[in-house]
């Protein structure tokens, strides 16, 4: 549906309608053990059953010196709502990493899991042994709605327990249902006497690109809220929320040299009653779902709909389908994007451990024992784990007795949080080796790079200060580059655009500082900055603010690729 003629739509588009609702040839190219990948068609089709196709980049030159086919492999991603999975759970797939992929986890800035390193033979195996432990990778990636994400820790209090309880309804809701998953992978049979499917939210077609909502509680904005399609913003009273304020058409990713692409703010759009959430979320994904761009998917995001045509004209098409009008936004007010590191006490006096996991990568090796740290404790620990979209976990609902055991097993593997405020603020996109988007380095570099930049920082007496640092290795933001204080975006390898100017608290994002920057550069055009920084800095101010107010980066806004949130 559109106001005017239909434009031509993309390839993605006719594989999408003549795939049986998802199921493609995936299963025959599952069974097919004469190749590691599957066809090219069916790899637009997995996205939908939370999997991608990689192949190991590191290994390309020498097996293509060899005439070999590249080493495949697959990276699968879970669906966690709210990001808490059981002790049980988290047993169960660190023998998946063990077993199945290349013997990490990975925890995602989208409140999830992911494996990478599955070769094709161990593929549906992984996701049977996935559904055994009550879990799947429904949905996790392609033209849908993906894993909600929620402000961490439900047991902090009622209100946040709310907005975890939010996120799995919202995610429940806007689940496929096509059964193509639990045939394909699950053995499970065929819907009966050929009864016909139907995908009654999303149609034949799906959604022409992906589709994030992330949920929120003031003050901590640890989800980055106004970076997705829908952004959630909690109103609580008496500890428990009422409503949201609703934010629409934020999105990370563009394109380098194609300045028609761009990362977007979200815009405040109104407020909905708690338990009219779910039925706003559904309209503003049809409304997507009927207007979006299905020609071009690199303009085919919600931001560059509302963009083009505004946001008076977007909530006129939601509140058609609702039949009733939003109500004003109510107010918020932020005060940082990271999580709270450490020990807390909740209103019951359990404890929850937030421990810092560099670029989310739970493994084994130099010397810290995470992943056997982790397990662990998950054998001992009769709470949650709690994933967080900073690529952290919170070790919730500990009782007072167990804190010392849950001590005494950190510090046996070697497991602390760091001490540098730029390091506990920092987060990488996988890149290199297993994206197959990468430009440059991300999760390998960032952690040598930031130990140079603290030594910066020592040298200009910021030992400590927070600061917001994150690298992605190509422009589309998994990693959301655009909202960090510095923002480390990879153009080649070993070359990187440098970003500055983001707020601490997520409500604005940064700008093109220099380009081009390979490690030399960015540590020569940050140093004179930090000097900067501690010489003229105002009582509080951050890091981002301060390259705003002196000049550093330009103030002006630029309608097309930044949008303060008004409310």
């Amino acid at each position: 549906m559109s106001d005017g003629a239909a434009p031509a739509r993309s390839p993605v588009e006719f594989i999408k309608e003549r795939s049986r609702l998802l199921r493609g040839t995936i299963a025959e190219g599952v069974r097919d053990m004469t190749t590691g990948a599957l066809a090219e068609d069916d790899t637009q089709l997995t996205k939908f059953h939370g999997i991608y196709q990689q192949d190991d980049r590191d290994l390309r030159p020498e097996r293509a010196r060899r005439k070999m086919e590249k080493a495949f492999i697959f990276m699968a991603r879970l669906r966690v709502p709210g990001g808490m999975v059981t002790p049980a759970q988290w047993l169960a797939l660190d023998r998946i990493a063990a077993t199945r992929a290349n013997g990490t986890l990975r925890i995602t800035t989208r409140q999830t899991v992911q494996f990478h390193g599955i070769i094709k033979s161990n593929l549906r195996h992984a996701l049977q042994e996935i559904n055994g432990a009550l879990l799947d990778t429904i949905a996790a990636c392609g033209d849908v709605n993906r894993n909600v994400i929620a402000t961490a820790n439900p047991y902090e209090s009622a209100a946040h327990a709310d907005v975890v309880a939010a996120a799995r309804a919202i995610s429940a809701h806007l689940r496929p249902h096509s059964r193509a998953y639990h045939e394909i992978w699950l053995d499970n049979e065929k819907v009966a006497g050929g009864e016909p499917e139907e995908e009654p939210i999303y149609g034949a077609g799906y959604l022409p690109r992906k589709f994030k909502i992330a949920i929120a509680v003031p003050p901590h904005n640890d989800v980055d809220v106004l970076a997705h399609e829908i952004g959630l913003i909690a109103t609580v009273v008496n500890d428990r929320v009422v409503g949201y304020t609703v934010a629409v058409g934020g999105g990370m990713g563009m394109t380098h040299g194609e300045p028609q692409t761009y990362p977007r703010l979200g815009e405040v759009m109104g407020w909905c009653d708690a338990g009219q959430v779910i039925d706003v979320c559904e309209k503003i994904l049809t409304v997507q779902r009927d207007f979006g761009n299905r020609g071009d998917r690199r303009q085919a995001r919600m931001k560059y709909l509302i963009a083009a045509r505004g946001l008076d004209w977007f909530r006129a098409r939601v509140e058609e389908r609702l039949g009733w009008r939003l109500a004003p936004p109510r107010p918020f007010t932020f005060t940082a994007t990271g999580d709270r590191l450490g020990w807390s006490a909740d209103q019951a006096g359990n404890w929850h451990f937030t421990l810092s996991v560099e670029n989310g990568r739970v493994a084994d090796r130099d010397g810290l024992t995470l992943r056997s740290g982790l397990a662990e404790i998950a054998r001992a620990h009769d709470g949650a784990f709690i994933l967080t979209c900073n690529q952290n976990l919170v070790i919730a609902n500990v009782r007072p007795p167990s804190r010392g055991q849950i001590d005494a097993i950190l510090a046996r593997h070697g497991i602390a949080n760091p001490e540098g405020g730029l390091r506990r603020n920092a987060m990488a996109c996988v890149a290199l080796p297993t994206c197959g988007l990468a430009l440059a380095e991300s999760e390998r570099y960032l952690p040598a790079l930031v130990g140079r930049l603290e030594t910066l920082l020592d040298e200009a007496g910021l030992a400590g200060e927070e600061i917001v640092i994150r690298m992605t290795g190509c422009p589309n933001g998994c990693a959301r580059p655009y909202l960090a204080e510095i923002g480390l975006v990879g153009r080649a390898p070993g070359v990187y655009n440098l970003y500055l100017g983001a707020a601490f608290d997520g409500t604005r994002m940064n700008r093109l500082y220099r380009r081009d920057l390979d490690e030399a550069g960015i540590i020569a055009a940050l140093a004179p900055l930090f000097a900067g920084y501690a010489r003229q800095r105002r009582e509080g101010e951050r890091f981002g603010d301060f390259a705003l107010r002196t000049g550093i980066v330009p103030a002006g806004e630029d309608p097309a690729h930044f949008h303060q949130p008004s409310g």
